[in-house]
């Protein structure tokens, strides 16, 4: 039988709705960049925020999140939305990239989480919380038609795994989720930050 799932504590409640809505941001963000209009920043936010975690429920045989509950989509559309409607003199220059920072630090623990909950083993486990922080923004990517952000030199997947590994280990050392969350989500996110800032990569293949 399968455990309760997280998004039943507000901790994780709020990790899920924090990166479903900064993954539709982003995903509004490149529609509006392309100079789209409002339906095509609703399809983009949608497929932005809920692709990662659709694969990762149909991988550990979860119901799929957004069929079974209104507030993901919901969510999507409303903040679709206002980040389409928010003139672009007013966005940071390098606004899609702290919300990708955001969304990918939150949905790693949330959806290494939800793997645990539902009896994953935690290296899968970690597994799932990558595939749920990066399967979003490469669809959104390749449907947008711009380069991948996996085909970068930029510490993106290892910020997810860092977020990830983090939340596991952490709970198999006994540390309360209240804490554990946290932690491993500011681990992600100063990662990804310090990747941003100072241009941080892993060296590439010397072929």
């Amino acid at each position: 039988m399968f455990a309760p799932s997280p998004a039943s504590t507000p901790m994780f409640w709020l990790l899920d709705m924090a990166g479903i809505a900064v993954f539709a941001a982003s995903g509004a963000l490149t529609a509006a960049r392309q100079r789209l209009d409002i339906v095509a920043a609703w399809f983009f936010a949608i497929i932005t925020a809920i692709g990662g975690g659709s694969v990762r429920d149909l991988l550990i045989g979860a119901p799929v999140f957004w069929i079974r509950q209104s507030a993901p989509v919901v969510v999507c559309l409303v903040t679709a939305t206002a980040t389409w409607l928010t003139p672009g003199r007013w966005q940071p220059r390098r606004s899609l990239e702290w919300l990708d920072a955001l969304g990918l630090a939150a949905y790693a623990v949330y959806g290494a989480s939800k793997a645990m909950h539902y009896g994953v083993a935690p290296a899968p486990a970690i597994a799932m919380g990558v595939v749920t922080a990066c399967m979003g923004g490469v669809i959104r990517d390749v449907t947008a038609g711009v380069p991948s952000i996996l085909l970068r030199q930029e510490l993106y997947v290892t910020a997810a795994l860092l977020a990830a590994t983090s939340y596991v280990a952490l709970s198999l050392l006994g540390v309360d989720e209240a804490v554990a969350a946290p932690v491993s989500f500011l681990a992600g996110v100063s990662l990804r930050g310090a990747a941003l800032g100072w241009n941080l990569a892993l060296p590439r293949h010397r072929g």
